[in-house]
């Protein structure tokens, strides 16, 4: 047996869950549109620290209906490192001060916001106003205002909305939905639940 010290845990999973994410969250109403369109859709990554690039990046180039097309960032050292590693087109590099020309670029589909929780609000209604699709990362907001207004921003634009969080899609997560909906065990007043791993490999 195999035993994973807790890093290659985390990568393990965090790669399976980022895919999960990835292609739960884009939603059945998105994978619509890759069926019309025939194509992958393009996502670009808005923040590139370690979340997009130990886990979405590379999770990305294991996807079925989506691709990494483009990336947001606010440091130019980044830009070159990351067209070079993914072959991304110069068109698809963007910046915090030009990222509302990307409503011009049909070759990115989705937003996919990964920035600290205070910028979600603002990235997440300047893409759905430039008519992309939207993946917020959790938590959506930092408050009940702001999540207000995205949720509003992607109406108003009729673009898709999804909060970046695995467990809307997660096999397990609808086995026990659907144990509390038919009450299989009865009525649910508590749940518990724990996970582990080994920390470090045994000897």
């Amino acid at each position: 047996m195999k035993i994973f010290s807790r890093r290659d845990f985390g990568m393990t999973l965090g790669k399976g869950i980022t895919a999960t994410t990835l292609l739960g969250s884009t939603s059945l109403a998105c994978a619509n549109i890759t069926k019309a369109q025939n194509k992958k859709l393009g996502i670009a990554l808005v923040g590139l620290g370690s979340y997009s690039t130990y886990q979405l990046a590379p999770s990305l180039q294991d996807t079925e209906h989506c691709y990494l097309a483009g990336i947001v960032t606010g440091t130019k050292e980044k830009e070159k490192i990351w067209q070079d590693k993914y072959g991304i087109p110069k068109e698809n590099i963007y910046n915090y001060e030009n990222f509302d020309s990307i409503a011009k670029n049909d070759s990115i589909d989705i937003v996919y916001v990964v920035l600290p929780n205070s910028m979600h609000a603002d990235f997440s209604i300047r893409a759905a106003k430039a008519g992309k699709h939207v993946i917020c990362e959790k938590p959506m907001a930092v408050s009940v205002e702001e999540c207000d207004a995205i949720i509003d921003a992607c109406n108003k634009a009729g673009v898709k909305l999804s909060v970046g969080y695995r467990m809307q899609s997660d096999p397990y997560t609808k086995e026990v939905k659907k144990y509390v909906a038919e009450k299989t065990f009865g009525d649910v007043h508590f749940v518990s639940s724990d996970s582990g791993y080994i920390s470090e490999r045994q000897p």
